[in-house]
């Protein structure tokens, strides 16, 4: 089976293996296009501008937005490309900027694609 990699942006260096997307829907601050060669930049399966700054503010809330970037997964097309990725037994690297790297959207991201993938592979 495929695996799902996480990984802060800032500590990526390049360049960039197959299927290496960042996940945020802003340009990580001080992160050159260059450095980030090879990398795709998946800005709409990132969490809704809304959501995204009422989590800075609610940090304390994850399960609270964990439960909101799920319902705007559900919604959404822009993930289902990675799905595939996954299911043909690629493997990902998700990148994101956050400091904390337990509480971000690329975490939710790779559970939902993997929750995702196991209900397919259980169909």
């Amino acid at each position: 089976m495929a695996d799902i990699t996480l990984q802060r942006v800032y500590d990526f260096h390049g360049p960039a293996q197959q299927h290496c997307y960042l996940t945020d829907r802003l340009w990580p601050r001080g992160i050159s296009k260059e450095r980030l060669q090879g990398v795709v930049w998946l800005k709409e399966v990132a969490p809704k501008t809304e959501l995204r700054q009422w989590f800075h503010h609610h940090t304390d809330q994850w399960d609270a937005f964990t439960a909101r970037y799920r319902q705007q997964l559900e919604v959404s097309e822009h993930w289902k490309g990675l799905l595939e990725i996954v299911q043909q037994g690629h493997s990902l690297t998700l990148l994101f900027g956050s400091k904390d790297v337990h509480h971000n959207q690329a975490v939710v991201l790779g559970e939902f694609l993997l929750e995702k993938l196991h209900k397919k592979l259980n169909a």
